[in-house]
């Protein structure tokens, strides 16, 4: 959601520029733009579009070249998108450029306080806080560090802002509340980036920004200052992406490039958490904070909440503690009664969430341990709660997530394996050998996708409702299923418990309406068999996925047996499939589907 790059140094800056923001393209956006300039104040451009980064491309081929510049990709919040809309903003002279994720949720009143004799050329909330810094740098006489310093002292809510002061070329600025945004460092320049792939084939040096504060960067320098205006010291880490895992290769689309690394990711999983006489492991301490707990509360939002839906049962189930998973964003505003002592787990692929990241602000004022289960090292939940968990998953860039669904899912049972471990209970089946078996079956499903891509244009040609149904951990599955079809399908989609269908919902089943009914519960089976049937009396076309051991002879899509617990990271596979079928036989952009974004930054 929204990207930025900006970028000092020696080389291009626009092709820089540009690599950066193709690589943002997986966050979502909806415009995109740059500005270029020298450090010796030469070389002013700015370009703007709506659409894609390849329209940009079409504008700024013919570009000056210039060593330092902002470039960014918008996910609309206020105003719609447009060339207007799309950042970098300038103020009215000229003067200052930027570029901004985030919502700042005052920006009405300080239009109406501070820019009454201004004319705003755009919808945004950013154009009023370019203006805003212009302001203060004008009737107080302040260059651009202190002119963005008092602006930043009257703005509300959240943003990742990227500086240039035509007046102040060689230097860039940035500052952050809430919204992601890292340093990347060179050995002759330096970047800012909402994320560190944008750069990673420049360094794999970043350092982080904290809420609050400012940086000023150089070709050759980084100086950190908090709000007092104290610097501060603080090492580059390095990063652990591979460049070569961004690439598509061969696929089509990364959608799929990424269901099909699972059965990969699944073995990798099982080897990282490994110790040297082959048994899984999990931190004592998390374990400990674990067991010391009344409750457990997960919290996540769209996929990673259903995968936390699953993640519940599983620590119920090999532990006996009670687990509440809640999304989110009602969380943070309605939280519920807590139990004495709680204990939380964050599921992030981005670990990035706004959502989330409320959520464990607050617990973190009431001194709450918690545990973010993320795909990104050094995130801000990853940094802001007591312990992580990492998916080690590869980077993920498809909006519709697979992998790191299915990686968050295996990493808590580990989890739970390692809790029961600990409480001394008698293991009801070998976690890691059944992970590795389940690999095993996620390859057999994938070898047969063609058969799915065949069901699902059956199914869903010129289709605008489905259903997917289930009981239990069905259900939870089915949730997932029916996001993965409407986000990128643009099938509306719902998916039920089976036994509810009939307390309304069903009322929408028509002739030719799809329902497809997860069955791989034993104790489930017949009664969601049942419910499959009372659609199909009413026109439904139905479809099934179970289990060898469950299957009959009509059933469209039959998956190897698991173990019951851990059926969710198979049946989730065809699904997968399917709404990448139903969307590719749509002519649709499957990786970039239309309004949403990867990492939801904004709440």
């Amino acid at each position: 959601m929204c990207g930025i790059v900006g970028y000092i140094g020696n080389d291009s800056a626009k092709e820089v520029l540009m690599n950066g923001l193709e690589r943002l393209e997986y966050r979502g956006y909806d415009s995109a733009g740059i500005f270029l300039l020298n450090r010796d104040g030469e070389g002013s451009q700015l370009f703007k579009e709506q659409g894609r980064i390849a329209d940009l491309e079409k504008k700024v081929s013919d570009a000056q070249t210039t060593n330092m510049g902002i470039g960014h990709t918008r996910w609309a919040t206020h105003g719609v998108p447009s060339a207007e809309n799309a950042h970098p903003h300038q103020s009215n002279s000229g003067r200052f450029t930027l570029v901004h994720n985030g919502v700042i949720e005052n920006y009405d009143s300080l239009k109406q306080h501070y820019l009454t004799d201004y004319q705003l050329h755009s919808e945004t909330d950013t154009e009023v806080v370019v203006n805003v810094i212009e302001y203060f740098a004008l009737t107080e006489q302040l260059d651009a560090k202190s002119a963005f310093k008092k602006a930043l002292t009257v703005i509300e809510g959240s943003y990742a802002f990227g500086l240039i002061d035509n007046e102040e070329p060689g230097k860039l600025f940035a500052a952050k509340n809430k919204s992601p945004l890292l340093i990347g460092h060179g050995e002759d320049f330096n970047t800012i980036v909402s994320d560190a792939m944008a750069s990673i084939d420049l360094t794999d040096q970043y350092i982080e920004i904290h809420d609050g504060e400012l940086v000023t960067l150089t070709d050759d320098a980084v100086t950190i200052e908090t709000a007092d205006g104290d610097v501060l010291t603080r090492e580059p880490y390095t990063a652990s992406l591979d460049a070569n895992e961004l690439d598509k290769g061969t696929y089509p689309f990364y959608m799929l490039k990424e269901i099909d690394e699972q059965p990969a990711a699944m073995r990798r999983i099982v080897q990282t958490y490994q110790n040297d006489a082959g048994e899984l492991t999990i931190d004592e301490d998390i374990v400990n904070a674990m067991l010391a707990s009344d409750r457990i509360y997960i919290i996540g939002a769209g996929t990673s909440m259903h995968a936390g839906l699953v993640g519940s049962q599983l620590i119920e189930q090999l532990n006996g503690i009670p687990v509440e998973v809640h999304v989110a964003s009602e969380f943070a505003y309605n939280m519920p009664i807590l139990t004495e002592k709680p204990f939380f787990i964050f599921l992030s692929q981005s670990g990035e969430t706004a959502d989330s990241r409320q959520v464990l602000v607050q617990l973190n004022q009431l001194g709450y341990d918690a545990l973010t289960i993320t795909n990104v090292k050094g995130s801000t939940l990853s940094r802001e709660a007591k312990y992580t968990l990492l998916l080690h998953v590869g980077p993920e860039i498809a909006v519709a997530s697979t992998k790191a669904y299915t990686g968050q899912i295996a990493v808590m049972a580990i989890l739970a394996d390692a809790v029961r471990q600990a409480q001394g209970k008698a293991a009801p089946f070998d976690m890691g050998q059944e992970l590795s078996l389940i690999a095993n079956a996620m390859e057999t499903i994938i070898d047969g996708k063609d058969h799915i891509h065949e069901i699902a244009t059956d199914l869903f040609t010129d289709k605008r409702h489905a259903f997917y149904i289930g009981r239990g951990m069905d259900y939870y599955v089915s949730s997932e299923a029916a996001l993965k079809l409407k986000e990128i399908s643009y099938i509306q989609t719902e998916g039920f418990a089976g036994g509810e269908l009939k307390h309304g919902t069903i009322s929408l089943v028509e002739d030719g309406t799809p329902v497809i009914a997860f069955i791989t519960q034993q104790n489930t089976a017949a009664h969601t068999r049942g419910n499959l049937e009372e659609t199909r009396s009413r026109g439904a076309q139905t479809a099934v996925i179970t289990t060898e051991a469950l299957a009959r002879e009509t059933d469209q899509i039959v998956l190897p047996t698991v173990n019951e617990l851990l059926t969710p990271l198979v049946s989730v596979v065809p699904a997968q499939l399917l709404a990448y079928y139903a969307s590719l036989d749509r002519g649709l952009d499957v990786d970039k589907p239309r309004n949403l974004a990867k990492a939801v930054t904004v709440e």
